[in-house]
């Protein structure tokens, strides 16, 4: 399998269930986000928008889907498990990778009832960074959520994870994979705002700067972007995925991959949803990435 097609959806802020969450579980960070949600973000976090973007993918004759967090609003356990039923709905393991993002993290949640529900969709356990083989793509799941501090909305991937990311890449690259990063943080400047900015962003750029990798996603910004930052063999692109369920402006990335003898050949496309919920070409790239190739067995 030499070409593959993925999806990448992010952001999907699943609704709440009906019921108010129960007061005991509101002494907490999530009370600021539970007023958010009545208030505002629930008339633009809609499920039929995201049953639209889901049903677009679904048409696009994919490989594999990855969506790069925020599946939650609250951290509630509840909305852990719908979460977890939303990506059985999608696929196995096989065919669905998952990360977290900081509304998964929103206050320090067991991993019995919270993102350990997901393991299925991440690595073994959930320890990051992690691994999927596609074909000959790797997905490397990174989190970046970690519960902060009220009105904060910020990332951090640690030192720990940024070590264990550097050999994972080089070791990767030995394979002669094409490498895609995964995490829910934008890693480029100026994204977003600082309050919702990955703090170790610089550190994480360095990692890509020396080990490599041929492609970074991300959400959180819920703008569809594409840009760069350096890597050892030249620019690493970088692109952002809106959310998957805000109206109006909703949509997904679609990435293709082929390995063509001496080089990668990679398409990135946006899909965006307009006001009348059809969906059209954004913004692409076109990559041609010298590749190492596969060490014989």
């Amino acid at each position: 399998m030499n070409r593959i097609r993925l999806a990448h959806v992010s952001d999907l802020h699943l609704p709440l269930a009906p019921a108010a969450p129960r007061l005991r579980d509101l002494f907490s960070k999530r009370l600021l986000s539970w007023l958010s949600w009545r208030w505002k973000r629930r008339s633009v976090h809609r499920p039929e928008v995201l049953a639209q973007v889901m049903a677009d993918v679904g048409g696009a004759g994919i490989d594999h889907l990855a969506v790069t967090g925020d599946l939650t609003n609250l951290s509630l356990p509840d909305e852990f498990a719908r979460a977890r039923d939303w990506l059985a709905a999608q696929g196995p393991g096989a065919a669905v990778t998952a990360i977290p993002g900081n509304h998964d993290a929103l206050v320090d949640t067991p991993q019995a009832e919270g993102p350990g529900l997901w393991s299925p969709w991440m690595g073994e356990g959930t320890d990051f960074p992690f691994v999927k083989r596609v074909g000959p793509v790797a997905l490397v799941g990174v989190s970046s959520a970690v519960p902060t501090a009220p009105f904060l909305a910020s990332g951090r991937i640690g030192t720990a994870q940024l070590k264990r990311l550097e050999s994972l890449l080089q070791a990767l690259e030995s394979e002669g994979l094409f490498r895609v990063v995964l995490v829910h943080h934008p890693i480029t400047d100026g994204a977003v705002s600082e309050r919702k900015a990955l703090t170790d962003r610089a550190a994480l750029r360095a990692v890509l700067a020396r080990a490599g990798a041929e492609l970074v996603l991300h959400g959180h910004s819920h703008e569809a972007a594409i840009a760069s930052v350096p890597g050892p063999r030249g620019p690493i692109a970088v692109v952002s995925a809106p959310s998957a369920s805000a109206a109006p402006a909703a949509g997904w990335g679609l990435v293709e991959v082929e390995a063509a003898n001496a080089a990668w050949q990679a398409v990135v496309s946006l899909r965006m949803r307009d006001a009348d919920g059809r969906f059209s070409a954004g913004e692409s790239i076109d990559l041609q990435i010298a590749r190492l190739p596969r060490p014989e067995r």
